[in-house]
């Protein structure tokens, strides 16, 4: 007979405690179901959260994202029976033989599925954590969340503009008050070691962009709640298309990512006064590539959100943003 084991919860977040449960599962059985429940004490989408578990599960578990849930819990007869008709419907005909949980729902769930009633670490003692902790302080638990769960509880700022609009300046600042990281701006390493007369070629343009993402995604880790970015692959395909005409499809590609992959874009004005270092192309140039930044956000349909004035009033204007989220 075909061993299947059953597993359900909201996942706000998925932590090392559900990821318990579902290895213990995956052992023991032949094939894993995992219902992903809708949740109001979360923003975070159901399928952004159905899709940690299957990108840490991609063989023998199927998951269910699930509307329309009961959010009414306890243990009233009432409640109890609402919950299992909503699991039995949301089944159809798959048949369970084993239900996994760490909670005394288990007992009534079970019997409603005519299935063994599994506990797995019940009292806690091998991941003493929920994710009500993690939602309060995530940094604080970050060893027992994975990483891919991890990077989607980041706020990922990216802050765009041209030359000497103070990006450096703000992300550095931003990251120093709020104890976390920031990514510096790889593109002005790689060109004072790579350029020759001032140009980069398209093939180290798109070097360029794929290492900023890496270091992005390596300080995400690492962030606590926050990440400060100086700039992204957008700029530097914008590089591109001033110096060349064009833009190699790989960094094309990544360019188009930049409309999902943050959660809010700052543009820094171009209100402060310009530093003319040997490196740089002069405040006239600065203007200019300030208007077509802001016209490819606008372009492209990205948010995003203009930042002036000295450092303090940036910081502020950030620091009441990040307030509303």
């Amino acid at each position: 007979m075909l061993k299947v084991g059953l597993t359900l919860g909201k996942y706000a977040p998925f932590h090392f405690g559900h990821k318990y449960v579902i290895d213990t599962a995956v052992s023991e059985m032949d094939k894993v179901i995992v219902m992903v429940y809708e949740d109001d004490v979360t923003t975070i989408p159901v399928h952004v959260r159905a899709n940690w578990i299957r990108a840490l599960y991609p063989c023998n578990v199927e998951v269910i994202e699930c509307y329309g849930c009961i959010q009414e819990v306890g243990y009233t007869p009432e409640i109890m029976r609402a919950h299992e008709q909503y699991i039995l419907n949301v089944l159809g005909n798959r048949d369970i033989t084993h239900f996994y949980s760490s909670e005394n729902y288990g007992n009534h769930v079970s019997k409603s599925l005519n299935a063994v009633d599994r506990r797995v670490d019940q009292d806690r003692s091998k991941f003493n954590i929920s994710a009500t902790e993690i939602r309060i302080d995530a940094y604080k638990h970050r060893a027992l969340i994975p990483n891919n769960v991890y990077q989607d509880l980041i706020v990922k700022a990216v802050f765009l503009g041209a030359e000497s609009t103070g990006k450096t300046t703000l992300t550095k600042e931003l990251a120093r008050r709020y104890n976390t990281e920031f990514v510096p701006e790889y593109g002005a390493e790689y060109w004072l070691e790579h350029q020759k007369n001032g140009i980069l070629s398209p093939e180290q343009l798109v070097t360029i962009a794929k290492k900023h993402v890496e270091i992005e995604n390596d300080k995400v880790l690492s962030a606590n709640k926050y990440c400060f970015i100086d700039t992204n692959a957008l700029t530097t395909y914008m590089y591109a298309k001033d110096y060349h005409g064009y833009a190699l499809p790989e960094l094309e590609e990544l360019a188009e990512r930049c409309h999902c992959r943050y959660t809010v874009t700052f543009l820094c004005e171009d209100d402060i006064p310009y530093e003319d270092t040997w490196d740089r192309r002069g405040a006239g140039i600065r203007a200019v590539s300030q208007s077509k930044i802001a016209n490819e956000l606008i372009i492209r349909n990205i948010p995003f959100f203009r930042i002036s004035g000295n450092i303090e009033e940036r910081v502020l204007a950030v620091e009441n943003y990040l307030g509303r989220i």
